[in-house]
């Protein structure tokens, strides 16, 4: 039987409120990536996405960023490599306080961007996560995208696991839309969908520009805090399973 990992990124309250509806998108998921303080998150949201995952027997996984909750994690940082190594470590570190067997990690935003394009913040990420698999001696791989982060893994002696988005526009070299520019993001489920089975069958999604592109992933992402989120989930999740493609985490 061919098989998925479908992620989501969750656990992203900004003060005290969530930004999507966490308990639904848990039900279809096999891997949360779990905001742990640098863009959104606390002790509390951290502790709650904890306890799901483990009810709904979702992997759990870190989702650290730049610090910067004012623009959720979204915006480009300065930060010199001994800072971010230490910013990321406290955040990995604050995720397994609240309880977690994190099983990967996974960047946010401008930081998942940067460290996929810049081998000197690929390095600190990477550093930062085989500190944490040296703390519970096991392998913890890295999810992400870009040539700088899946180098810096494998320097790092860490498994690096490819992404593919099911909600984000693509530009024709494999990288995605930014943010604000038109084709940003998708809003159809049912165009989700069909992308989902598309990138399992053939390993190809269709760029923005109509072109085809390669893309081979391990892991199929949507954001949860997008308005579309619950239905496109559910529309994803539904195309699969009539597929014969099991649904399941690769940790």
């Amino acid at each position: 039987m061919r098989a998925i990992d479908l992620n989501a990124d969750l656990g992203e309250t900004v003060d005290g409120v969530p930004t999507g509806d966490d308990e639904a998108m848990f039900a279809v998921i096999s891997s949360a990536s779990i905001a742990c303080g640098g863009h959104a998150g606390d002790a509390a949201s951290m502790s709650a996405a904890v306890e799901r995952a483990s009810r709904t027997g979702v992997a759990t996984g870190a989702h650290p960023s730049y610090v910067d909750r004012a623009n959720f994690g979204r915006t480009a940082m300065d930060v010199d490599a001994g800072t971010l190594h230490g910013q990321v470590g406290a955040q990995l570190l604050a995720l397994r306080y609240a309880g977690a067997d994190i099983r990967f990690v996974k960047p946010h935003g401008a930081l998942y961007h940067a460290a996929g394009a810049d081998p000197r913040i690929a390095r600190a990420v990477a550093r930062a996560v085989a500190g944490l698999a040296e703390a519970l001696g096991r392998p913890v791989p890295i999810l992400g995208l870009g040539p700088a982060i899946e180098a810096a893994s494998a320097e790092a002696g860490l498994p690096f696991h490819r992404e593919a988005f099911l909600d984000r526009g693509y530009r024709p070299d494999g990288t995605l839309v930014p943010r604000g520019e038109p084709g940003d993001i998708l809003h159809d489920p049912r165009a989700a969908a069909e992308r989902a089975v598309r990138l399992v069958a053939e390993g190809t999604v269709v760029a923005a520009d109509g072109s085809i592109v390669r893309v081979d992933a391990a892991s199929l992402c949507l954001h949860g805090d997008s308005p579309a989120a619950i239905d496109m989930a559910r529309a994803v999740r539904a195309a699969l399973d009539a597929e014969g493609i099991a649904v399941e985490a690769p940790w």
